[in-house]
């Protein structure tokens, strides 16, 4: 089965403009944009066809293609990421069996993610979406409950069904618990990371959806599939000693690259 990645990218964001733009030093410091190292990312998945960057706006298809990008330029009216891999997907005259949406705010995503979010969506025939989720030790618990109490949206947290089909998805930390955690604990909450493998059927029919209340309530792509009553598939990933996190706000940079740096990402 033939895959794309799609890496949609956008400058006009509320709560961080020209993002994709921002600069994170690694464990060299060496200072790459987001949208490059998004783009690393998605070039380290193996079994993949092609990689695209798909953007609205000139500087980020300027900066993608000075470091070798291929880029689909999109409309402005793309309300989310999925919507845009969409427009992407049928501008490049569709072709593909998976499409994956791996979205530019999350350049740690390790490529097994992404291997194991395609193997998953080939196996379960009744699912039309895939995406990965990764049990929180008790460090990442920690810092999404940190965030909600300084009034931040960190994370996105996940459950579903013992076939691992998605019962809900929020920003807010569920489900919830009363017991304490040690970094290193396992607890009973599963981050939602922000990858997607999607069913060209699935896919091409979501911008026609209307947007509905859990959706917009949450501001979360994956529950206008819900609403509509589409299966979408949770994969757990394992995180291999690898820390994940998304740059969703300018508070994220420092945490990121303290990340790299512990890691030893360049």
């Amino acid at each position: 089965m033939s895959v794309l990645i799609v890496i949609p990218a956008r400058y006009a964001s509320s709560r961080y403009p020209a993002k994709p733009l921002a600069e994170l030093r690694g464990a060299t410091g060496e200072a790459r944009s987001l949208i490059r190292r998004s783009w690393d990312a998605a070039c380290a998945v193996k079994g993949v066809d092609r990689v695209v960057v798909a953007t609205d706006d000139d500087r980020i298809k300027d900066a993608a293609e000075a470091f070798g990008a291929e880029v689909v330029m999109t409309s402005e009216a793309c309300a989310n990421g999925t919507e845009r891999c969409a427009e992407a997907f049928d501008a490049l005259g569709g072709g593909f069996d998976i499409v994956v949406n791996l979205q530019g705010d999350a350049p740690l995503t390790p490529a097994w993610f992404v291997e194991d979010l395609v193997e998953g969506l080939r196996k379960d025939t009744m699912a039309e979406v895939a995406t990965p989720v990764l049990r929180c030790d008790g460090r990442a618990l920690n810092g999404f409950l940190e965030d909600r109490r300084d009034g931040r949206v960190g994370g996105t947290t996940a459950v579903f069904t013992t076939d691992r089909h998605a019962l809900y998805f929020s920003k807010e930390v569920i489900p919830f618990t009363s017991d304490t955690y040690s970094d290193d604990d396992a607890t009973p909450v599963f981050h939602h990371v922000g990858v997607y493998a999607y069913r060209p059927s699935a896919l091409g029919a979501y911008p026609r959806w209307a947007v509905g209340p859990l959706e917009q309530l949450e501001g979360l792509e994956q529950l206008r599939f819900m609403e509509h009553g589409r299966q979408v598939l949770c994969v757990e990933v394992e995180a291999r000693g690898r820390q994940f996190w998304e740059l969703n706000n300018p508070e994220d940079v420092p945490r990121l690259e303290a990340m790299m740096a512990e890691m030893g990402v360049a």
